[in-house]
């Protein structure tokens, strides 16, 4: 068999991806797989001509990072690993696309799949998961660099669609990308003007690339609009070259594409976006594309070349580690603390700096307790790094004597989001997805619905984003139930893997940082107080790692539990003395998280909570939902199911029953 030319090699490279993916599709008989058809050219010139990665350790630090952020296309990504020679995607896992524990999920997923950067699925989400990925390494780089010895120097690279674009949140994200100049990030726009409904004229007809302008981005476009012809692999070259030359800016390059190139019946419509093609037309196609290989069946001329990248790749790193090497032999402590922070290891006693109070220490908000551990926290923990959607002086998350990350200012810590929450949270994934770094970011709770999808993803992805929620309930007061948050804890708790931590004093919201700094997997949310609170006595760090502990109690079996958690636990401090009075027995449980105290085993739980104590009141200013689990059939609690009021806090908390005097009421009641 003669050897292929150049040329032709190019077009079986870029038609072996495309028939993985329509080959895989249809033996799922599910998927999508009219991007990766039309997107095939452009990734094939990104993956092949300019990305550098070693697809033999996924996980080398200076390797460009790649995002798709259209999730739904992955089989382009799944084929791109495959045919590049990761080893976590074999030709049998594509064989196995969107089924039960394959290496090949429907959309993109960081924790199934070694190589997939960031889980993408949702849009919009990809590209501001990319914008926090390059935000990570412009501020590694601007920390660790010196002149001479570079060690932190790769680009994002991110393939995004339509939906990706009318989506709020990536333009939250693009809009602060193009502020901040992040000349690494470099987005392709699959621009192929087809959602699921059918052309995008229906109802996204907008000049995406005057809004990019607008942003400050670099906008390049790449036309090809006659439907026989396939995208050109020169411009889209020519296109990347010129956007790496811009580096005061993010780029984006719209290349206009044909979904489900070489489908006969197919292309340009919607009917090639989410379902398999079918037999009949997966033929018509390989008869348009002339490929005469059966499915599954990668020529050797592509293969061959595909997999020029495993040598390319280890010749990559080798690059860099004789590089990183010279830098530690002239910066050995910046290149061990470089060492420390990338592999995610905490320095040794590092949570010896978090504050702790005594009962007679003044009493103070959740919140004010925060900033204080935040700012002592980034003085031991340089990776340490976040901000607030425009409530840095509500949420007292400010570091102090920090610079603001800024253009030209990448070495800054204090994050500026503006009001952007959901960017902010998808951005804060990218930044703990990247590697190197512990991102938190900021709200007022009740606005947690503006980022749910990020938060949500946060908890899917395994990443330890630490948010820090302040206003925590009707106590805010006069700002009213628009922003007083009450089915808001609840539904967050319902999030898997999230970890909802609700502190009641000093001691315990350092007991939730502690929590949170080393939950890397697992994303941590506070709800903080706005009200000052008393410090009890009892309370600590180590019970708070436990999600529930007993604050005081008395000899011999409780005749009633009362369950606090955040800014009215004291109430059951308070109200467990009157009952004491009274001649009853009363255990207080304070419960700043759900979700570690189930982590607890059996018997933890039980000695917190025996079964032979039925009698048991729960209290917090926010919806009952959940704690019937906890209640069990002869239990309360003291629950806001309505909304909140306007008027100064105090007064709504007394209107609502947030008394010492209610919570006795409530226990007789139930004590009969």
């Amino acid at each position: 068999m003669a050897v292929a030319t150049q040329s032709q090699t190019e077009e079986l490279c870029i038609n072996s991806i495309r028939f993985l993916a329509i080959d895989a599709v249809e033996k799922a008989k599910s998927g999508h797989p009219g991007l990766p058809m039309g997107a095939a050219p452009m990734a094939f010139v990104l993956w092949d001509r300019f990305m550098r990665f070693n697809p033999k350790n996924p996980k080398w630090f200076n390797r460009d990072r790649f995002v798709l952020s259209a999730g739904h296309g992955c089989m382009l990504q799944y084929a791109l690993m495959h045919l590049t020679g990761y080893d976590s995607v074999s030709l049998d896992d594509i064989k196995q696309f969107r089924q039960w524990e394959s290496k090949t999920p429907g959309h993109p997923e960081n924790f199934v799949t070694e190589g997939i950067e960031v889980t993408t699925g949702p849009l919009g989400q990809g590209i501001a998961n990319a914008v926090g990925l390059a935000m990570a390494e412009a501020h590694l780089a601007a920390k660790f660099n010196k002149p001479g010895n570079t060690i932190v120097d790769h680009y994002t690279y991110v393939i995004m669609g339509d939906g990706c674009h009318m989506e709020g949140v990536s333009s939250e994200a693009c809009s602060l990308a193009g502020h901040l100049g992040l000349g690494k990030l470099i987005a392709l726009y699959d621009d192929n003007h087809i959602s699921i409904e059918g052309d995008t004229n229906l109802a996204f007809t907008e000049d995406v690339g005057k809004r990019f302008e607008a942003y400050n981005w670099h906008v390049i476009t790449v036309d090809n609009t006659a439907l026989d012809h396939d995208t050109n692999l020169a411009a889209v070259h020519k296109a990347i070259e010129e956007a790496k030359k811009v580096t005061d800016k993010p780029s984006m390059i719209k290349v206009r594409t044909i979904i489900g190139f070489g489908s006969p019946n197919k292309r340009n419509s919607y009917s090639a976006h989410g379902s398999a093609l079918g037999s009949d037309e997966v033929q018509a196609t390989r008869d348009f594309l002339k490929w005469e290989y059966a499915p599954f069946e990668i020529p050797n001329d592509a293969l061959s070349h595909f997999r020029k990248a495993v040598d390319r790749g280890a010749g990559s790193e080798q690059e860099w580690n004789k590089a990183f090497a010279d830098y530690q032999a002239k910066y050995p402590a910046e290149a061990a603390e470089f060492e420390r922070m990338v592999a995610g290891k905490l320095p040794e006693g590092w949570d010896k700096v978090l504050p702790t109070y005594k009962p007679e220490d003044k009493a103070d908000s959740s919140r004010n307790h925060s900033g204080k551990c935040l700012n002592a926290l980034a003085a031991v923990l340089p990776e340490l790094i976040g901000g607030s959607a425009d409530l840095a002086s509500s949420n007292m998350t400010l570091l102090k004597g920090e610079k603001d990350f800024q253009k030209g200012q990448y070495e800054g810590r204090n994050l500026r989001f503006g009001v952007r929450e959901h960017a902010m949270g998808a951005i804060a994934n990218g930044m703990v997805l990247h590697g190197g770094l512990i991102p938190y970011c900021a709200t007022f709770l009740v606005f947690a619905d503006y980022m749910r999808g990020a938060i949500r993803l946060s908890a899917l992805s395994e990443a330890g984003v630490i948010y820090v929620m302040t206003h925590d309930s009707v106590a805010l007061g006069e700002d009213g139930p628009t922003h007083q948050p009450v089915e808001t804890i609840a539904s967050l708790r319902a999030i898997p893997n999230l970890l909802v931590m609700r502190p009641a004093d000093g001691n315990e919201t350092s007991g939730s940082y502690k929590v949170a700094i080393e939950s890397r997997n697992r994303p941590t949310l506070m709800a903080l107080s706005r009200q000052n609170l008393p410090n009890l006595a009892g309370s600590s760090i180590e019970g708070t790692a436990k999600g529930a502990y007993i604050l005081s109690d008395d000899d011999g079996t409780p005749d009633i539990i009362l369950i606090g958690t955040g800014g009215e636990t004291y109430l059951c401090v308070d109200a467990a003395e009157k009952l004491r009075a009274a001649g009853k027995k009363v255990r207080v449980v304070s419960m700043p998280c759900w979700e570690l105290f189930d982590l607890q085993d059996a018997a933890y739980r039980e000695s917190v909570f025996p079964k032979a104590v039925t009698k048991r009141l729960a209290v917090e200013a926010a919806s009952s939902f959940g704690w019937g689990r906890y209640l069990g059939s002869e239990g309360d609690s003291i629950s806001i199911d309505t909304f909140g009021a306007s008027a100064p806090g105090p007064v709504v908390l007394e209107k609502f029953g947030y008394t010492v005097d209610n919570v006795v009421a409530k226990a007789k009641a139930l004590l009969g």
